[in-house]
């Protein structure tokens, strides 16, 4: 007859799980995304997203156009090109591979990758115009907003979406408490 582990066993042998699991996800994604044969796919989202970009920036009042990777206000010429790299997939990878992961009901996972992924993609959208705009109003703050302020915002943005969704997942696992009443 088998012992049944303690709460603390249980807990450890979930941690080495994830352990064992996330650095797998992560590795399996990122071979999927730079896989010759998804690279195609990767250029038309990343030039979906540009032209998404326009859009948002014409919304505001702003003039711009895409070309494949490609953000360009036609008035001064200034443009950026958008890389692979700035499409946000990285870190829906980090996400998806942590979410994956982690013990948790099927559903909830279907949940934290649909929503997690359409709150990265939306900031990463909200991202490229701000850098479209710091890029023609201060040029001197372009790189250091590139790769310092927001790399470092959409990491932690990251963790904190992974975070909240561990957060929620835990909560609707527990038992809820019985309501009493007095009369």
């Amino acid at each position: 007859m088998a012992t049944p582990e303690s709460p603390a066993q249980t807990l450890r042998a979930r941690m080495r799980r994830f352990l064992i699991v996330f650095p797998i996800c992560l590795a399996v994604g990122f071979a999927l995304l730079l896989a010759p044969f998804s690279q195609p796919a990767v250029t038309a989202f990343t030039a979906g997203i540009v032209a998404i970009c326009a859009k948002l920036v014409g919304l505001c009042g702003g003039p711009a156009t895409a070309y494949q990777g490609m953000l360009r206000n036609p008035v001064t010429g200034f443009s950026i090109q958008v890389e692979d790299t700035c499409n946000a997939s990285n870190v829906t990878i980090l996400l998806w591979a942590a979410i994956l992961a982690f013990p948790a009901p099927w559903r909830a996972k279907l949940k934290g990758l649909l929503a997690g992924t359409l709150v990265l993609h939306a900031v990463n959208l909200f991202r490229i115009a701000s850098l479209f705009y710091i890029g023609q109003h201060s040029p001197g703050m372009f790189e250091f907003t590139h790769l310092y302020v927001w790399e470092g915002a959409i990491m932690l943005l990251t963790l904190v979406i992974f975070w909240t969704w561990v957060q929620s997942t835990y909560r609707a696992s527990q038992p809820r408490a019985a309501k009493t009443s007095t009369a």
